[in-house]
């Protein structure tokens, strides 16, 4: 029998596709759809109510429904902020999500579809970590695998999935109080260096891409920022090295193409200096929607099985009380 789960992607678009054996098995179906000149047209999300937004996700996952081979067993949602047990606490790039009963919305919106399945909830950066662990495989279970995505905000994913938080594009990066661009309101934190939103606020007179372009130009005050840009990365990722070890760190995301590897190795090895926490590198990947649909999906099918298992488990546990 196949083992077919969903996966739904949700940052800048919507992004859902049928995955199976941790593979994409089927086309990705994206609101809104690409502009004529190919792009896709950004902060389409941002503006919408939460009901209008699972409303979309449920007309995706049906058309994804029409094209299965077999009846997906559940859906896994990767979203931006702080989630837990299906709930999005927090989501400051998003703040009409705060407090949304996410999965429980899209499962009763399922549900008026004739098309009832558990629908299980992520954080976004934490199913791009997954997509890449099945796309490109673990070397073994201790080499956990950790995703920078820079976006509107910055992400920050990692798996095997561990308790906790994670909420890494908020790691304290600078001390100067005058840094207070991050869209949670914090002060020093590393989105309100790099993310697309305090980037922006920074450079009013300027789009985000044209800083870069005139950095390369010469152009002092946008060459001084793009050094803060990368020693911020470096140092959020210090932080990461010096509480959970050296490793491989993936940067993904609109932004990760202005990423220079090499300056960023250079900042990183004056901040990370211990013989035992050296070795660490820095990966650019290509920016899709298959690595977190395919995250998102496998997700939803190891948080199924257990599920599934703890059912099975639960009369014994009864009997033997």
């Amino acid at each position: 029998m196949k083992d077919l789960t969903i996966g739904v992607a949700a940052a800048e678009k919507l992004a859902a596709g049928l995955v199976e054996d941790r593979k994409l098995a089927g086309k990705i179906h994206v609101w809104p759809e690409m502009d004529p000149d190919g792009s896709t047209p950004q902060g389409a999300l941002h503006t919408m109510p939460m009901e209008a937004i699972v409303e979309t996700m449920a007309e995706l996952v049906a058309e994804v429904c029409r094209e299965a081979g077999g009846k997906p067993t559940a859906v896994g949602i990767g979203f931006p902020g702080i989630v837990h047990e299906g709930i999005v606490e927090e989501s400051p790039n998003l703040r009409q999500a705060k407090g949304a009963k996410l999965a429980a919305m899209l499962g009763s919106a399922l549900e008026s579809l004739q098309l009832p399945m558990p629908v299980f909830l992520y954080n976004d950066a934490d199913v791009a970590a997954a997509g890449l662990a099945a796309i490109r495989g673990k070397r073994s279970d201790h080499d956990a695998i950790r995703v920078w995505t820079l976006g509107t905000g910055v992400g920050f994913g990692r798996y095997p999935a561990v308790e906790g938080v994670w909420e890494g594009g908020h790691t304290v990066v600078t001390l100067d109080p005058k840094e207070g661009y991050c869209g949670c309101g914090g002060r020093g934190h590393l989105e309100g260096i790099m993310g697309e939103r305090a980037m922006r606020l920074r450079f009013l007179d300027l789009e985000p891409h044209e800083v870069f372009e005139r950095a390369k130009e010469g152009d002092e005050r946008c060459r001084d920022f793009v050094k803060l840009w990368h020693r911020a990365l470096a140092a959020a990722t210090a932080s990461s090295i010096h509480i959970a070890g050296p490793g491989r760190f993936y940067v993904t995301g609109r932004y990760s193409r202005f990423i220079d590897v090499t300056v960023l190795h250079r900042y990183l090895h004056e901040m990370v200096t211990m013989t035992p926490l050296q070795g660490s590198v820095f990966e650019v990947i290509e920016t899709n929607d298959e690595v977190a649909v395919i995250g998102a999906g496998v997700n939803a099918q190891l948080s199924f099985a257990a599920m599934k298992a703890a059912l099975e488990c639960a009369p014994k546990d009864i009997e033997n009380s």
